[in-house]
């Protein structure tokens, strides 16, 4: 059986080896009755609950690292469908973080089991969107009885505050160079524009239609069905879900064995040992102070020992400089420093063989961007770059994407945003509300263009506009660079699109997941499967690193930001980011951090690729 739960995945996934999982006295009591000489089915079980990440942030000391990795799921749910004594995979969902590109990449996976000969079942105390999408990839979905499913459709809401801000007396001062990019109409517009309306009610039928084909496949539902099952479904109990055809069955957990041995006409048989031997000396090292003090002192290396495809992840708003993490409620940076510096090492690294580009990004800083597409286009001389986009790959993150010699999206992967936004926000009316006089002195021809205060002229304006529109022209060049036959008129000025739809504008090569990049690249590099490795990059942060970068954000040290309020600033950063999670659900508030944090960067930059926040509710 497989666990990935939160601290206990290094017991369970360590060197791809399963452990014990915990299940109810009854039904472990069960499954130590069966007798070896009675036919058996091979039942293995893999359970996701809470948070997950594309990528370990942390070097482990001991063995696998404590962090559930999407890549480690998918790698436990294809040893359990390519093992000839496994007859069935349990997905136990525990408020598992499944966003779109997780739930299509898991389902991915799970197809493949079933192609094996596997029947894979989904097991959850309730549903949402994102669960019930996933047991569409299954051969059954069970409920615990008595829980509840909801399947409201995709609800989006957009704030405008430029009627708060005038009340605030504060001035949204922005430009925009693509008529539907929207980025600024959030702040400066007290509605949507025509463009804008147009261009995210057209995104909106696309992710509808993924989610809704993908139902109707999965479900074997009519578009009626599906219609009549949604109606019902908004908020249902388990009874009225199995009726409308969205679950198979509703059982209570203790039963899950029973259920399973009517369903696979044999006893079960609980797979412990899916993989190789535990590793008990590592487990035991992890209790010895004595060892412990070691690895601090000479923490593990993360080492390239052999033919290796690397995985480079731009994950987060792009930034000037060195990657950086828990900033804006916990957000990470992306810097081009760190990604060109990561390039280059591998660009060097004789057994990297290819690298993939995972990008999952709202794009952010112009020039970052830029610094990180002459990186891949470099790297790309000596060796293949291709490009995994996640949940999104827009404006800046759409600008290094073309970069690669190809281009793989899911269904559900957002690209596009081909578009420029640049501004301040001007003060001087709050300040005088708030009775705070400010007295400005400048020295240069342009140096008034920094004030806080006001708002820009109409010469300052139209240098902007310029500088944007040269912006611009070098994003769309990169963008007919890399991608050729693509047509700028329908693709351009902001727009935004959807896996498929972007495939067949020549905006990417092929629909796939994460997996299906790094397979297709293996085939085409000629390296047999089991004679590499997949290595994430860059690579994560040792432990010393790791507590070095805590006490920064404690205050300790002269570079600390905010001196001895540091410990302060930090605490109140934590707990109103705990608070805007609690408020607004994992779902949006992982969507709008990024977002927030990318637009944020005009504190130091005028001219940004940023794509809008878009917050997409259940």
């Amino acid at each position: 059986m497989i666990r990935c739960t939160g601290l206990s995945v290094a017991l369970v996934l360590a060197a791809g080896l399963l452990a014990p999982v915990t299940l109810p006295a009854a039904v472990a009591a069960e499954s130590s009755r069966v007798a070896g000489a009675v036919e058996t089915a091979g039942i293995a079980l893999i359970e996701l609950d809470g948070q997950m990440s594309d990528r370990q942030q942390v070097m482990p000391l001991f063995g696998e690292g404590h962090e559930v990795t999407s890549r480690a799921v998918i790698d436990a749910i294809k040893r359990a469908g390519s093992r000839d004594n496994v007859s069935g995979l349990v997905i136990r969902l525990k408020d598992a973080d499944l966003n779109a590109a997780r739930v299509e990449e898991f389902g991915s996976a799970i197809a493949q089991a079933r192609k094996a000969g596997k029947k894979v079942h989904i097991f959850s105390d309730n549903y949402g969107p994102a669960e019930l999408r996933l047991g569409a990839f299954a051969d059954e979905v069970l409920i615990q009885k008595g829980g509840g499913v909801s399947l409201p459709g995709i609800h989006m809401e957009e704030m405008f505050l430029a009627d708060m801000f005038t009340w605030a007396g504060i001035k949204a001062d922005f430009v925009q160079v693509g008529d539907y990019k929207g980025a600024s109409e959030q702040y400066a517009n007290s509605k949507p524009s025509e463009a804008w309306n147009k261009n995210i009610d057209a995104l909106l039928d696309s992710m509808y239609k993924v989610t809704r084909e993908q139902l109707k496949a999965g479900r074997k539902l009519d578009d009626a069905g599906l219609d009549k099952a949604m109606e019902v479904c908004w908020m249902a109990s388990d009874e009225e879900a199995i009726k409308a055809g969205l679950i198979d069955a509703s059982i209570d957990l203790l039963d899950l064995e029973s259920h399973l041995e009517k369903v696979h006409g044999k006893k079960v048989d609980w797979q412990k040992e899916l993989g190789g031997k535990h590793d008990h000396a590592a487990d035991a090292a992890a209790g010895n102070p004595f060892a412990l003090f070691s690895k601090l002192m000479n923490p593990p290396e993360y080492k390239i020992k052999r033919s290796t495809i690397a995985v480079v992840h731009i994950d987060g708003a792009i930034v000037d400089g060195e990657s950086t993490s828990g900033g804006l409620m916990g957000d990470s940076g992306v810097g081009s420093r760190t990604i060109r510096r990561t390039l280059s090492d591998l660009e060097e690294n004789k057994l990297v063989k290819g690298v993939v580009l995972r990008i999952d990004s709202p794009g952010g800083s112009a020039i970052a961007s830029e610094v990180i597409w002459q990186g891949v286009k470099r790297l790309g001389k000596s060796k293949p770059v291709w490009v995994s986009v996640g949940n999104m790959a827009a404006s800046g993150g759409y600008y290094i994407a073309v970069a690669g010699d190809k281009v793989y999206l899911n269904n559900s992967s957002i690209v596009g945003s081909i578009g420029v936004v640049g501004g301040k926000f001007a003060l001087g009316g709050l300040m005088e509300k708030l009775h705070i006089n400010t007295v400005s002195r400048s020295r240069g021809p342009r140096a008034s263009m920094e004030s806080m205060a006001n708002p820009w002229s109409d010469s300052d304006r139209k240098l902007v506009r310029q500088k944007m529109e040269d912006t611009y022209k070098l994003f769309t060049s990169r963008v007919s660079q890399g991608r050729a036959g693509i047509d700028l008129a329908k693709t351009a000025e902001g727009r935004l699109f959807v896996g498929q739809d972007a495939v067949n504008l020549k905006m990417a090569d092929k629909i796939g997941t994460l997996a299906d990049t790094v397979g297709d690249m293996a085939t085409e590099l000629k390296l047999a499967s089991g004679s590499f490795d997949v290595m994430d990059f860059p690579e994560p942060m040792s432990f010393a690193d790791m507590i070095e970068n805590l006490a920064g954000s404690f205050g300790a040290g002269a570079t600390a930001p905010v001196g001895q309020f540091g410990a302060s600033q930090t605490i109140v950063t934590s707990t109103l980011a705990e608070a805007a999670r609690q408020m607004l659900g994992d779902q949006v508030f992982l969507q709008a951090r990024s977002t927030m944090g990318a637009a944020l960067q005009l504190r130091r930059e005028k001219v940004l690729l940023v794509t809008p926040s878009v917050l997409i509710f259940r």
